[in-house]
């Protein structure tokens, strides 16, 4: 008989066993993957971050797919080929101005897929522009999965549209999540692409710069920041206030006071918390999270606020973000649980490609750190300015909001009238309503965060300086004379609807203020009185503008 044979072998595991004390299992007793031996449920560890990851790409694709939709949506009033500000004539003059230069230093300078386009029809190409953008975030949104030239191509697509029209915040952050992913690999748990430490730094250098920047630009800025009283002021005269804004507004002073001094502990203080160790930075991250949505809560910032957020979600490991996600057998917990064990055990043997990526985040290390050289020196800079960027490619910028708060609300109120003489003291004058900024008085402010009306904050911006400095404003004066259907759709009421078209336009300058909570006016239901300042911009008409467009390239509008 073999010595190895089931009879052999029986009689000397018994006494193996007898010896060690030690027992198999029965097969029904081994624990359930995601349970511990006892039988309870497995938590995840700490240090790994494979579920931020998915997290992160996730909050990334929702703000770029409001941002797409918000292009897709506006683009064409506002920089397509008879729009506002038209992007032909911006790149044209772009263009002209470095003709001396080759294509490439051009591209360089501008750096924006347009240049490679017909623009023929500029409509359709910043609808396509947009249209693919919003494909590509809804795919990741919905998947959680991404790799590296997905997330290029969103970064490129919103590059193109920025460095002809809008905000970079969101650039850096894209770029950022670039390296979030794969190469190739469209998988939410790319077993051989651990997320990078290096770019997970580069999330949290990001909020930091961002937070302090803010915090820096006020306490050098406007005194009344020192003096703790800006909250006063802030609600009323912010760019686009929402209703809860208007009570706010009306809070005791002491309760201003504490919201001031909790702004300044936030974005001076909190920011230091990122270099104190893994409980700290979860701080840090609940914080800066939570500083957000009271943003969100009290104001329309468009997507700005939910944009900050994500750079904050680089605080957190999937021990942290493990109560998002559901457990059992199979699961994205289960799975992360298993590699975790697996990280804890041998080590695989390298592989190239994990090797090319560790040397491509080193470079991305080296590149974050000398592009902020000087946004560092900027930030200690007792001149420093806020919303810069130093690079045609937006990666490393500067940041910050209301530095001065505007104590006293204005607003530019364009009007129209039928009649032949602007002048006549019996002249009837009509105004126009925009989507969500401040018009008719009785008017509920509106609710739209994370979208975002662009006309709506120009004219926050043009109301405190003059039309000589928004020459646009007369564009979308011609306009309204011809009663384009393009610039209609950017306001909520046209008076005019069902009628020919006003004779002469005027802009008129008003000073805003919220009515007092059981006070006469809102007992009128009125949200706001106002009263007139004087005028912003004089009667004009269809004629009268003809040379004005000209001379700037404009598409004349209407008959003209």
């Amino acid at each position: 008989m073999r010595p190895d044979s089931p009879t052999m072998a029986a009689p000397a595991e018994s006494l193996r066993r007898r010896k060690t004390g030690y027992s198999d299992p029965e097969p029904e007793s081994l624990p359930a993957p995601g349970r511990d031996p006892a039988g309870s449920p497995a938590h995840l560890h700490t240090g790994t971050f494979w579920l931020t990851r998915i997290v992160l790409l996730k909050a990334l694709a929702f703000v770029y797919f409001v941002a797409f939709l918000v292009a897709f949506h506006q683009n064409k009033q506002l920089i397509g080929d008879r729009g506002l500000l038209p992007c032909r004539v911006f790149l044209k003059n772009f263009q002209q101005y470095f003709q001396d230069r080759t294509s490439w230093e051009v591209f360089s300078y501008m750096p924006t897929i347009l240049w490679l386009m017909d623009w023929s029809d500029m409509n359709s190409n910043l609808d396509l522009l947009a249209l693919l953008g919003l494909g590509i975030s809804s795919f990741v949104l919905i998947t959680g999965c991404a790799n590296m030239l997905l997330m290029a191509a969103l970064w490129g697509l919103y590059m193109s549209l920025v460095n002809v029209g809008w905000e970079s915040q969101l650039l850096e952050t894209g770029f950022l999540g670039i390296f979030l992913c794969p190469l190739w690999t469209l998988s939410r748990l790319p077993q051989h692409t651990p997320t990078s430490r290096i770019v997970l730094w580069g999330f949290r250098w990001l909020i930091f710069r961002i937070m302090l920047g803010a915090g820096l630009i006020k306490i050098r800025g406007d005194r009344c920041w020192r003096d703790l009283t800006c909250m006063d002021f802030h609600y009323e005269t912010q760019p686009v206030p929402n209703p809860v804004a208007y009570y706010l507004h009306h809070s005791p002073w002491w309760f201003h006071r504490f919201e001031t001094l909790s702004n300044h502990f936030i974005e001076l203080l909190v920011p230091f918390f990122l270099f104190l160790g893994r409980r700290a930075c979860i701080i840090h991250g609940v914080l800066q999270i939570l500083f957000q949505a009271v943003l969100i809560i009290s104001g329309n910032l468009s997507f700005l606020n939910w944009l900050t957020m994500v750079p904050s979600l680089a605080c957190f490991d999937d021990a942290t973000l493990g109560f998002l996600f559901p457990s059992g057998p199979g699961s994205l917990k289960d799975r992360v649980l298993q590699m975790q064990r697996d990280i804890r055990g041998a080590r695989p043997k390298p592989r190239f490609g994990s090797v090319v990526r560790r040397a491509a985040n080193v470079s991305l290390g080296v590149l974050l750190a000398w592009l902020s050289v000087p946004v560092v020196l900027n930030l200690l800079s007792s001149r420093q300015v806020m919303n810069t960027h130093f690079n045609s490619l937006h990666i490393v910028n500067t940041y910050g909001a209301f530095g001065s708060i505007t104590k006293e609300r204005a607003e530019v109120i364009l009007q129209g009238t039928a009649s032949s003489n602007a002048s006549a003291p019996d002249t009837v004058w009509e105004d126009y309503e925009f989507k969500c900024k401040p018009g008719d008085p009785s008017r509920r402010p509106c609710l739209i965060s994370p979208y975002h009306y662009r006309l709506d904050w120009l004219m926050w911006f043009a109301a405190f300086q003059t039309y000589e400095h928004n020459d646009w404003i007369i564009h979308l004066a011609g306009k309204l004379l011809a009663s384009d259907a393009e610039a209609l759709s950017l306001l909520a009421h046209n008076p005019f609807a069902g009628r020919p078209p006003p004779r002469w336009v005027r802009g008129e300058h008003y000073r805003y203020k919220f009515s007092r909570p059981g006070g006469r006016h809102a007992a009128e239901g009125k949200w706001w009185v106002r009263k007139r300042i004087g005028a912003y911009f004089p009667p004009l008409s269809l004629e009268e503008l003809r040379p004005y467009f000209r001379d700037r390239g404009w598409p004349l509008p209407g008959p003209l």
